[in-house]
């Protein structure tokens, strides 16, 4: 009798119709439902990974389309490899070191019809950007537009004439001859191009002194009539936000103290504030610049070398730059106006390359020691 109580009593169920043995009233435990559902949460969300990358797949796949379409819209002056000149003579230690950075000219030009970025414009910015392959670390070096230079046909004259007289393949010839560099690729740009980049990031922080502010406002009329773009005035010296036609101003101030040579410190820091926040704008920011900009844009560069570009971009960083030439005088020549006279050019490249590639066993080619001798001849410099 005794049993038969017991068994009544472990076999009791509870209201919920549960068994207090721990099974339902289908005779299957509780412990088992709950197994099944953490296997059914575990599939959902498993399913939830998969198509969160299935979505970021696809965006990447539609980004990757649209910029590609963009790519298109960027004018490409044919620059044929076997046009650029490099000195032949460059010793082979200073050629191999070179081998270790990718060194590119920076073109900005003074045009007043935007997508003009051939020959016939003179480029008032002359930049060189060498990159150092390894540590992707990147210096700035501008060269002065009226530096007095060979325009590499025997002609002597401000640099900024041979972007005008031969467009961008000239100018890297240019460069190229009289500074014993290799460059092969090019970026030209004009003052839309410039003032649509600084507006679609933003604005940039720009510290604009005192004797700054009235040559700054007076460039903005040009420039707002030139890109379309309209703008305010400066009231007050001081760190600020600039839009994109107030920078654009701020970089072609050259009447302070200083004169050409505080002006391209100005473009290097403007460069420079683009760049920083570049870094830090969202795949949306970066996408209406592609849209805006690309059209305004003149490079040799590949497509598919600039996608293959685009990504190693993220991790470059300017670590200085300088202005070229390094010692130098001001002086006129008869023809040609004022003009900045490297003093001497032999000696002045001996420090570019120390700067740029620091080899200090650099000794100038004799194409570059010849110009060199031309130029003091011509100067008395």
């Amino acid at each position: 009798m005794a049993k038969e109580t017991m068994k009544k009593t472990n076999s009791k169920k509870s209201s919920s119709g549960k068994s207090t043995s721990g099974k339902s009233s289908s005779g299957k435990s509780s412990s088992g439902k709950k197994g099944s559902s953490a296997k059914r949460a575990a599939k959902k969300r498993k399913r939830m990974i998969i198509f969160g990358v299935e979505a970021v797949l696809l965006l990447a796949l539609i980004v990757g389309f649209y910029v590609i379409r963009q790519l298109d819209k960027i004018q490409k002056p044919e620059v044929k490899a076997e046009e650029i000149q490099v000195n032949p003579d460059i010793q082979e230690t200073t050629v191999e070191t070179m081998s270790g950075y990718t060194n590119v000219a920076l073109f900005g030009l003074d045009t007043r019809k935007a997508g003009q970025l051939g020959k016939g414009n003179n480029s008032d910015t002359i930049i060189v950007a060498s990159i150092n392959n390894d540590t992707k670390e990147v210096k700035l070096v501008s060269v002065y537009r009226d530096t007095y230079l060979d325009l590499t046909n025997g002609k002597y004259n401000k640099c900024n004439a041979a972007y005008s007289a031969g467009g961008p393949k000239q100018a890297i010839n240019m460069l190229n001859k009289n500074l014993d560099l290799d460059i092969e690729y090019y970026v030209s740009v004009d003052f839309a191009a410039l003032t649509q980049t600084v507006d679609l990031l933003g604005g940039i922080e720009i510290d604009v002194d005192e004797t700054e502010i009235g040559h700054l406002n007076n460039y903005t009329v040009e420039t707002s009539k030139v890109t379309g773009v309209e703008t305010n005035k400066l009231t007050q010296p001081g760190l600020q936000l600039l839009d994109g036609v107030q920078a654009t101003s701020y970089c072609r101030i050259r009447y302070t103290a200083g004169d050409d040579f505080k002006r391209t410190e100005r473009q290097r820091e403007v460069i420079m504030e683009i760049v920083n926040k570049a870094k830090k704008a969202d795949i949306t920011e970066i996408n209406e610049i592609i849209n805006a900009v690309f059209s305004k844009i003149a490079t040799n560069y590949t497509n598919d070398e600039l996608l293959s570009l685009a990504p190693q971009m993220i991790g470059y960083s300017i670590i200085d730059t300088q202005g070229f030439p390094f010692d130098k005088a001001n002086g006129r020549i008869s023809g040609k106006g004022a003009v900045v006279i490297p003093v001497n050019l032999a000696d002045n490249v001996r420090q570019l390359h120390e700067y740029l590639f620091d080899n200090q066993e650099y000794t100038p080619s004799e194409e570059v020691q010849m110009i060199s001798d031309q130029i003091t001849s011509d100067t008395g410099y």
